[in-house]
């Protein structure tokens, strides 16, 4: 049977993906899908990159890849988008590269990445949907940004389809621990905060299997859950008031 395996904001966390591949073992007729954010806060975003790329897994583009290309593509950006990014984990980005700088190659690949797949009954997204505005007029602003507006819906924005995103880290959503995988109307949220310590979980989703592999980032160690065991369900009503620690 072939597998989606869904992988949640890597963050520039290399090592801690290796173990997580190595864990689900993706075979040829697998598919592997990133959400987005494989750059910032992390060590490694280069080779994370250039591991993604090689390999010609699917990948999202995420408001990280965006900062980035805003800054790296545009020899006139404003000072202040320089200054977002390097802030936000920027300067880690910029080091994994070292002297030689991010290559050509990379720019490009990033340029190109979609904003959204349509996988059947999986819509996979970087950040989520805008339940006010009709798919067709939604742009990136929204699909690699938003928050609270998404995580607010009280009925799910498709009749057919669950969204699986990244991008707004579980633990910050109300009642939901560190490590745990958010799920609200229509959408499920695979973002455990690869980078921040509070957490330090890379999550990695087998979903026709039902099977969540995670490794912590300082730790280096795995553990696998069955997917109920992995879910904290949120209720829309307690959004935007209760957040914690507002992250990009």
């Amino acid at each position: 049977m072939t597998r989606r395996i869904f992988i949640g904001d890597v963050h520039g966390h290399y090592d801690a993906l290796m173990i997580l591949l190595e864990a689900i073992a993706p075979q040829t007729d697998d598919a592997v899908y990133f959400v987005g954010d494989l750059v910032d806060r992390g060590p490694k975003s280069a080779e994370v990159v250039e591991f993604v790329r090689s390999n010609q897994y699917a990948c999202l583009l995420g408001n990280h890849e965006q900062m980035m290309l805003d800054v790296l593509t545009n020899p006139q950006a404003p000072e202040h988008c320089r200054q977002a990014w390097l802030y936000s984990g920027g300067h880690s980005t910029i080091g994994s590269y070292g002297e030689a700088g991010v290559p050509l190659e990379h720019l490009e690949w990033m340029q190109a990445l979609p904003t959204h797949l349509d996988l059947g009954d999986v819509w996979l997204v970087h950040a989520g949907v805008d339940p006010q505005i009709p798919i067709a007029e939604q742009t990136a602003e929204q699909f690699c940004w938003i928050r609270d507006e998404f995580h607010g819906m009280r009925q799910p924005f498709f009749e057919d389809k669950l969204i699986i995103t990244g991008h707004t880290i579980t633990f910050t959503l109300p009642g939901v621990m560190p490590g745990k995988l958010a799920m609200g109307p229509g959408w499920l949220d695979i973002d455990t905060g690869a980078y921040h310590r509070q957490s330090g979980w890379l999550t990695g989703l087998d979903f026709d299997n039902q099977r969540v592999y995670q490794v912590n980032t300082r730790q280096q160690r795995l553990r696998t859950l069955a997917f109920e065991q992995a879910i904290t369900k949120v209720h829309p009503s307690r959004i935007g008031s209760q957040r914690r620690l507002m992250v990009n």
